[in-house]
């Protein structure tokens, strides 16, 4: 579901994400590319395109952020050898 919000309305898809920062940077990127998008039109794809990029990779962060507190508190998985 976050990934439609984001495509659709990337700075909104970001801040219910949990990116306020890159909500703004996308907020300035979609007037920049809206004004220039009338000329070259392909600019129109780049904000959502830099919105389902930064969702993905701060989903990402989240999982891995997982598998080492997991790894923490329980110890490695079996078989791991060092």
């Amino acid at each position: 579901m976050i990934y439609l919000l984001a495509a659709f309305l990337p700075p909104l898809g970001l801040l219910f994400n949990g990116q306020p920062l890159s909500a703004v940077f996308n907020f300035m990127l979609l007037v920049v590319c809206l004004v220039l998008g009338l000329i070259f039109h392909p600019l129109l794809v780049v904000p959502s395109l830099h919105a389902l990029i930064a969702v993905r990779m701060e989903r990402e962060k989240r999982m891995h952020r997982e598998v080492v507190e997991a790894i923490r508190e329980y110890g490695p998985p079996q078989g791991y050898r060092r």
